[in-house]
Order: structure tokens, then C-alpha cells, then sequence
């Protein structure tokens, strides 16, 4: 990746990056204020349903009282207490003194719980009211004593059904038996009609009047709530926990569709119950009798968040135009000196140490510019530097190696030279015996003299290489070829080969690269005495070949290892120490490089890599 694409990606991350920090924040707080909106409406709400119940409760309190205290009641409760035995003649009066305070419920009990008219449904004439405590009714001279001092809910059977009201209880006490005035309006849509319910929000009411869901109980203010199932799991939980939940309801596939729900339960006592006097909520004499559901629409907060992303996208779209430009813009101003920079920098790499970079500024930029320069210019004198100290090391290093190598056969001939001289001087008549030994030492060392500057006139004058298409397996098929007959004879060396095929073709000299990988094979042999095995692998590699030759002998150390190619060394006993010398000479005159890897008594591994073009090579050492 370039620079330039870099400074692109960089900038339209960043504008992305802040974009999305922005968006989220302003998401995230837009989400909290209406979750905080909504719960401060669902209390509100709630507030006023608790306000208007404690107003309607009093208010039918009030109604139940003025019933009490009319003279049709206390006509009644006086002949309840002279032992009238026909209270038939009662039935009607509570449907009339109901009709007359506008009470949705009223029935008139006497002092043993038994119903003695009933405006709801007169067929309950007879029957004991639940709604009492039997136990505490003749004693009683209050609703306090009855634990019933306000107003209450109450679920209530009609003829048609159960109903939910809300209920208050009254004394009317002429004499000893007191009679009981129970009193009540329904809690239905009607009682919601009367809320005053902010825009955006709605509220439902569940009557909890079964055991069971039953989805007809739950009323809206036109009363049966439509999609009542999908409330029905929020309506589970206050029922099983007696405590206000929060949910969300998706009525389509479309979010801004869905309501925030909160469920408050509205309790009444437990008519079942030994004790009547507790008034939380969640109190073992408390019986859940309704849940008031507030919901609140999600569209304002959907719609917004929609706005923020699309608004978000759309700045982010801009910022990553800008981005673009701006990266562009920068690119050119700071791109261009790098491009030529590193365009110097290759130059340099290949070999032209006279590569110079214009200095355009006197900014950082231009200080490395000016570095590079100088730099270059160090490179070349410290190469010049280099050269001549290679040379003269090269040359000290030959010479030394030279003058060892003829130091062996000189010390002989001087020898014998003086063994002639005395043999002369001193015994005439031995002198022809003596001369004749003598003049085969001297021909022997002086052909070991030849020998040794033949060598060294022979690696001094290698050739250059001829090149043309060549394919390496041949070289190497070739090379096999020769040794044949040597491999044969020392049948407990065996031979691998592992040749890629295909394999690309490369410019070189097939006579060089037969004699550099003779020499490899030869060594290798030399390394196994006493057997082994030779492996020959060649491979394609990135833009050229491998050729590697690995044995299974003695192994080299790293100092050996390292001082492999230097000329004239060797680590065998008769080795002249110029067969590795020549081969990476080869190697080196076809652009390539040689490596050698070996493990003590494990064996070692000589790797030459060459060039599929050798023409781009050479011109870079030119």
C-alpha cells in the first residue's frame, strides 16, 4: 500500500472514527432522556390515577355516607332492630337509594353479613357478603372496625359477569344491630376517560378478575384493548411479583411502531383474609385486582435516532469526501518528495551512489533530502575506501596463500641442490648416483610448481559466461552422468534426486554451472568415505531457481562454514582449496548467491539461487 492510499485511509478514519463518537454520544444521550421522559410521563400518570382514585373514592365514600344517613336506611336499620322477620319487603330500596346517589353498586347488609337488597342484581337477596368479615360485624360501630375506614377496589359479580369497582362501606346504627351500606362505581374505560393523559401516551387497564389471562378484561378508553396477547407476558409479571415492570411491545415489524409499557398493580384486600388491615401493596393481605398500564410511544424517539443516522451518514459522507481532497492535497505536497526519495533510494540500491534528490524546502522534508545526499556521497567515498582495502586485503591474501603453496616444493629443491653440492665436492665418484636422484626431485617439485601456478592461473582467468537459455535439471541430469561410474563403484552412497518439473528456464552458461555443481557433487562425496546418502533438489522460486546438493557426512562448524569460500582453504587433507572459490565465482558471474548450511555428524547443504533474468542484474552492477 502506498504512502498516499495510507494518508487516505488515515483521514477518512479519523472523520469516520469522530463521526461515530459524535453519533454514538448524542444517540446514547437522546435514548436516555426518553427513557427518562417516558418514565417521569408513565409516574405522572400514575400519579394522577392514584390522584383521581383517592378523589373518586372519596367521593363515593361521601355518596355511601349520604345513603347511610337517609331516612330510607335508617327506617330499615330500626326495624332490623325491632326483629323484623320479613326483609323481603327491602329488595327494591337499594336499587332506588342507588339511582338517587348515581352508584353504580350499592347493597344494604345486615348485622350478620347477610344481603338484604342488592342494586346490582337483587337475586343476591339472602346471601352472605363477602366483602365483611364475619366474626366482627355486631361489634362494629365504624367501617374502621371492619378495617374498611376509605375506599377500596372490590371485584364484584354481575348477572353478565365480574366487574372491578371501586368501593366504600358505611354504618348505619340505630340501635344494637348495626346495618352495613356497601357502595361503589365501576373502575373501567369510563374511570380512564376522566385522566388527562399527555399526547403520545395511552392508558390501559387490566381487570384481574380470573385466574386465568383473559384478554377481554383489558380495557382501553373504547373498551376491549386490541393486541391484549402481546401484553399479556407484561401483565404475568405484576401479577407474580405484586411490583411495577417495564417492557417493550413491537406491534409490527417497524420499531417506531412499538410502546414503552410500564404495569402498575392496583391491590385490594384480601377478602379471604383473617386481617384487613394492611394497605401495601405487596402484603400477604393485599390481592392484585388490576394492572394500569401506561404506554408511551417509541415513533419521536425512532424517527430522531433515524434522523441522526441518516444526518451522521451524511456528515460522515461529507467528511470522507473532504478526506479525500485533504489526503490528496497533502499527498501531493508531502508524497512527492518521498516519491523521490525512494526513487533515489532504488537508485542507490542498484549500485548508483551518484543518485542526488532535489531539495525543494527547508522543512523536515528538506532536511532529509539534504541527509540523503550527503549520505550518498559518504556511500561512495567510504566505497572507494572499501574497494581499494578489498583489493589490497584480496592480493595479501593471495599472495600469502601463493607464497605457502610454493614454499612446500622450494624447501626440497633447495635441498637437494645442496646434497648435489656436497655430494660434488666430497665423493666424485657418487656424484653421477647422487645427480640422478637429485634431477628427479628437482623435475618432480618443479612440475608441483607448475602445477600450483597452473591452479592459480586458472582461477586468476576465469571465463565470462556465455548465456543462453538453459534448463537446470539438464545441467543437473548431466552432472549425474559423469559420476555414474564413480557412484557405482561405491555402491553405499545412495542418490536422490527431487527435480521440480516444470521448471523455468534461465540465462546462463551450462558449461560454468556443470563445473560449479561438479565441484558441489565431488565435495559431497568426499564428505561420505564411508557412505551416505547424496540429495540433489531443484525449485522454482520467486523469480528464479533453486538448486540445492545435501550429504549425509561429517558436517562443518560455523567458523568452517564461514571461511568455506575463502580461496585457498580447504578442510580436506589433499584439497587445493579453489573448488568452492570457483564455484561461488560462478554463481556470482550469473547474479545469483550461494549459502551453505551443515550440522556437525548430520551432514551439510550447499543452496544456489539464480536468477530467471540475468539481464536486469547485470545492469544494475554496471
Amino acid at each position: 500500500m502506498s504512502f498516499r492510499q495510507k494518508l487516505l485511509l488515515l483521514f477518512a478514519a479519523t472523520v469516520l472514527l469522530c463521526v461515530a463518537v459524535m453519533s454514538a454520544s448524542v444517540y446514547s444521550t437522546i435514548r436516555r432522556s426518553f427513557e427518562q421522559a417516558d418514565q417521569v410521563r408513565a409516574q405522572a400518570v400514575a400519579a394522577q390515577f392514584q390522584s383521581e382514585f383517592q378523589r373518586r373514592g372519596s367521593e363515593v365514600a361521601r355518596k355511601v355516607e349520604s345513603v347511610a344517613a337517609s331516612e330510607a336506611v335508617q327506617r330499615i336499620a330500626l326495624d332490623m332492630n325491632r326483629g323484623a322477620t320479613d326483609a323481603g319487603e327491602y329488595v327494591g330500596d337499594a336499587h332506588t337509594l342507588a339511582g338517587q346517589q348515581q352508584l353504580d353498586f350499592l347493597e344494604l347488609v345486615d348485622s350478620r353479613g347477610v344481603i338484604l337488597s342488592s342494586a346490582q342484581w337483587q337475586a343476591k337477596f339472602g346471601y352472605p357478603e363477602a366483602a365483611l368479615p364475619e366474626g366482627r360485624l355486631s361489634e362494629a360501630k365504624t367501617p374502621a372496625d371492619v378495617g374498611m375506614a376509605g375506599s377500596f377496589l372490590k371485584r364484584e359479580e354481575l348477572p353478565n359477569g365480574a366487574t372491578l369497582g371501586l368501593f366504600a362501606v358505611r354504618v348505619a346504627r340505630v340501635g344494637e344491630q348495626p346495618l352495613y351500606v356497601i357502595g361503589g362505581e365501576r373502575l373501567d374505560q369510563g374511570f380512564l376517560s376522566t385522566l388527562d393523559i399527555p399526547a403520545g401516551t395511552r392508558v390501559l387497564l387490566y381487570q384481574n378478575l380470573a385466574a386465568e389471562w383473559n384478554p377481554r378484561t383489558l380495557l382501553d378508553l373504547n373498551g376491549p384493548a386490541a393486541g391484549a396477547d402481546k401484553i399479556a407476558p407484561l401483565v404475568a409479571h405484576a401479577r407474580d411479583t405484586l411490583q411495577e415492570s417495564q417492557g417493550v411491545i413491537n406491534w409490527t415489524s417497524d420499531s417506531a411502531d412499538a410502546e414503552v409499557f410500564h404495569a402498575i398493580p392496583l391491590t385490594g384486600p384480601n377478602l379471604n383474609s383473617a386481617s384487613l388491615n394492611s394497605a401495601t401493596p405487596i402484603s400477604p393481605n393485599r390481592q392484585l385486582l388490576g394492572v394500569l398500564l401506561v404506554g408511551s410511544s417509541r415513533r419521536p424517539l425512532i424517527e430522531l435516532q433515524r434522523r441522526i443516522l441518516s444526518t451522521a451518514m451524511l456528515v460522515g459522507g461529507m467528511g470522507i469526501l473532504a478526506a479525500v481532497l485533504a489526503s490528496l492535497w497533502f499527498a501531493a505536497r508531502v508524497t512527492r518528495p518521498v516519491v523521490s526519495l525512494a526513487e533515489a533510494a532504488r537508485r542507490v540500491a542498484a549500485g548508483d551512489l551518484g543518485a542526488k534528490v532535489d531539495v525543494e524546502s527547508s522543512d523536515e522534508l528538506g532536511e532529509l533530502a539534504a541527509s540523503f545526499n550527503r549520505m550518498t556521497e559518504d556511500l561512495a567515498q567510504q566505497k572507494d575506501r572499501t574497494l581499494q582495502s578489498e583489493r589490497v586485503a584480496a592480493w595479501r591474501e593471495l599472495a600469502r596463500r601463493l607464497a605457502h603453496e610454493l614454499k612446500n616444493p622450494l624447501f626440497p629443491l633447495q635441498v637437494t641442490v645442496e646434497n648435489l653440492m656436497r655430494a660434488k665436492q666430497k665423493s666424485p665418484e657418487m656424484f653421477e648416483e647422487v645427480f640422478h636422484e637429485g634431477t628427479a626431485t628437482l623435475l618432480a617439485e618443479i612440475d608441483n610448481l607448475k602445477t600450483i601456478v597452473g591452479r592459480f592461473s586458472e582461477f586468476s582467468k576465469m571465463p565470462q559466461p556465455q548465456r543462453r537459455p538453459t534448463h537446470v535439471n539438464d545441467v543437473v541430469r548431466s552432472v549425474l552422468r559423469v559420476f555414474q561410474a564413480q557412484l557405482q563403484e561405491k555402491n553405499h552412497i545412495a542418490v536422490r534426486t527431487e527435480l521440480a518439473d516444470p521448471l523455468p528456464e534461465i540465462s546462463a552458461d551450462s558449461d560454468l554451472l556443470h563445473r560449479a555443481l561438479q565441484n558441489l557433487v565431488l565435495n559431497a562425496i568426499d564428505a561420505m568415505p564411508q557412505g551416505g546418502e547424496l540429495t540433489i533438489r531443484t525449485a522454482a522460486i520467486a523469480h528464479g531457481v533453486e538448486v540445492s546438493v545435501a550429504d549425509t557426512g561429517s558436517g562443518l562448524t560455523p567458523e568452517e562454514c564461514e571461511r568455506l569460500f575463502t580461496p585457498y582453504y580447504t578442510t580436506k587433507q589433499h584439497g587445493t582449496g579453489l573448488g568452492l572459490a570457483i564455484v561461488q565465482s560462478v554463481v556470482s558471474d550469473h547474479g545469483g548467491k550461494i549459502s551453505v548450511a551443515s550440522t556437525p555428524e548430520k551432514g551439510t547443504t550447499f543452496r544456489i539461487e539464480l536468477p530467471c533474468d540475468f539481464s536486469a542484474h547485470s545492469a544494475s552492477l554496471r
